[in-house]
C-alpha cells in the first residue's frame, strides 16, 4: 500500500508539471506586465504624487490574491477578511508613511483608507470567482489545480486589483473637498462586517475558516507593507522611476511559483493523511538546499521545474514590456543580469523556505493550505522589491562610475 501511495502521487512527470504550468505561468506574467504598464503610468497621476502612501498599498492589497486559497471555502469570508485588511492596510501605510514624513493630512488619510478598504473587497470578491471557476473547470478537464489555479488567478489579479485602487483613489481624491465623503465610503464598507461574518459562520467549515485564518493575513499584509515602503522611497526617487513596471512582474512571478509549489506539497501531505499524522524520515524536517533542488522526490522535480521556467519566463516579460515601450530603463545587458538574478534568488529563496514552512506546519499540526501560502507571497512582495531595488542601485552606480571614467 505505502508503495502504491508513493507511486500514485509522484507519477506527475516534469514534462507533465511543466505542460500544465508553463501556459498559465506564461498567462499570469503578461497580466503581471499589464499591471506593471499600468503602474508605471499611473505614478504619474496626481493621487499617486499627492499620496505617495498609494504605492505602500500596492503590495499589500495585490498580495491578497495569494490568501485566495485559504479563503476559499467561502467568498464571504473573504469579504470579512478582505474589507478587515483592506483598512488595516491603510492604516499600516498612514503608519509608515508618517514616520517617513513627519506628518499626517486627515484628507489624505481618509481617501487613502476608504480606497484601500473598496479595493480590497472588489479585487477578493472578483478574485474569489476566478478561483472558483478555474478549480471546477480544471477538474472537468482532468488538470491538476495545483498548477493553474494561482498564476490564472494572478493574471486577472493583479490588474484587477491595480485598476481599482488606481481608480477608485483617484475618483475619491478628486472629491476630496467633499471631506465627508471618502469617511462615508469606508464606514459603509466596515459596517457591513457584521452581516458577512453573520452568514458566513453559518457554515462549519467557513467558520473555522474565518477563525483561524486572521494570523497569516495580518502578518502577511505587514510584510508586504514593508515592501510597500521600499516601493514608495525608490519611485518617488526620479533615478529609480523605471521600477514600477517590473515590480509587479518580480513580485507576481516569486509569488505564483512559490504559491504552486505550496499548494503541491500540501496536496501531497494531505494524500498521506492529516495534519500532524506523518512521520517524516531522519532529516526530513530540516531539510538543505541539495535536498530541495536536488533530490529525486516529487516535490525537489517540481522546484527543479519551477526554477527552469523562470529565466526563461522572464526574458519573455522583458520582451514584451520593451515591445510595449513601458517602463524609463533601457534594456541594456547590464540590466536584464541584474534583474534576472535578483529573480533567480527571490524564488530559490522562497522555494527553500516553502520546504521549511509546509513541513513545519504539517508537523505542529496546522493545515498548510491555511497558513503557508500568505506568509510565502508576502515575503516574495518583501525579496523581490528588495532585489529589485538593490539591482537598481546597482545599475546606477556602474552608470555613474562609468560616466566618470
Amino acid at each position: 500500500m505505502e508503495e502504491e501511495k508513493l507511486h500514485i502521487s509522484s507519477r506527475e512527470s516534469s514534462r507533465v508539471i511543466c505542460l500544465q504550468v508553463l501556459p498559465s505561468y506564461l498567462l499570469a506574467g503578461l497580466g503581471m506586465v499589464m499591471a506593471g504598464m499600468l503602474l508605471d503610468q499611473a505614478q504619474h497621476w496626481e493621487v499617486f504624487k499627492e499620496i505617495s502612501e498609494v504605492f505602500i498599498l500596492v503590495p499589500a492589497l495585490v498580495g491578497l490574491k495569494g490568501n485566495l486559497e485559504m479563503t476559499l471555502a467561502s467568498r464571504l469570508s473573504t469579504a470579512v477578511q478582505a474589507t478587515v485588511v483592506g483598512f488595516l492596510a491603510a492604516v499600516a501605510a498612514l503608519a509608515l508613511g508618517g514616520l517617513t514624513r513627519g506628518r499626517v493630512d486627515l484628507i489624505e488619510a481618509a481617501v487613502l483608507c476608504a480606497s484601500s478598504v473598496t479595493t480590497a473587497f472588489i479585487a477578493a470578491l472578483s478574485l474569489g470567482l476566478v478561483v472558483v471557476a478555474v478549480i471546477i473547470g480544471s477538474r472537468k478537464m482532468g488538470i491538476n489545480p495545483d498548477n493553474v489555479a494561482t498564476p490564472i488567478a494572478a493574471s486577472l489579479g493583479d490588474v484587477i486589483t491595480l485598476s481599482v485602487l488606481a481608480g477608485v483613489s483617484s475618483l475619491l481624491f478628486c472629491y476630496r473637498d467633499m471631506w465627508y465623503l471618502s469617511p462615508v465610503v469606508c464606514i459603509f464598507w466596515l459596517l457591513l462586517i457584521p452581516a458577512w461574518v453573520i452568514m458566513a459562520c453559518r457554515s462549519p467549515p467557513v467558520r473555522e475558516v474565518l477563525k483561524s485564518g486572521w494570523t497569516p493575513v495580518m502578518l502577511a499584509m505587514i510584510i508586504s507593507s514593508i515592501g510597500g515602503l521600499i516601493l514608495d522611497n525608490t519611485v518617488s526617487n526620479p533615478n529609480f522611476e523605471g521600477m514600477a513596471v517590473f515590480t509587479p512582474v518580480i513580485n507576481g512571478v516569486g509569488g505564483n511559483l512559490v504559491a504552486i509549489q505550496a499548494s503541491r506539497m500540501s496536496t501531497y501531505l494531505h494524500y498521506w493523511g492529516v495534519p500532524g499524522s506523518l512521520p517524516l524520515k531522519k532529516g526530513e524536517d530540516c531539510p538543505g538546499p541539495c535536498d530541495t533542488f536536488c533530490s529525486s522526490d516529487v516535490n525537489s522535480q517540481s522546484a527543479r521545474v519551477l526554477v527552469l521556467l523562470l529565466v526563461p519566463g522572464h526574458l519573455f516579460f522583458l520582451y514584451t514590456i520593451h515591445l510595449l515601450r513601458g517602463g524609463h530603463t533601457a534594456m541594456t545587458f547590464t540590466f536584464i543580469m541584474c534583474y534576472l538574478s535578483a529573480a533567480l534568488l527571490q524564488v530559490v529563496i522562497l522555494l527553500y523556505v516553502a520546504r521549511l514552512m509546509v513541513r513545519w506546519l504539517w508537523q505542529r499540526g496546522l493545515d498548510p493550505d491555511n497558513f503557508s501560502i500568505p506568509y510565502l507571497t508576502a515575503l516574495g512582495d518583501l525579496l523581490g522589491t528588495g532585489f529589485l531595488a538593490l539591482s537598481f542601485r546597482l545599475i546606477l552606480t556602474h552608470s555613474s562610475s562609468g560616466a566618470g571614467v
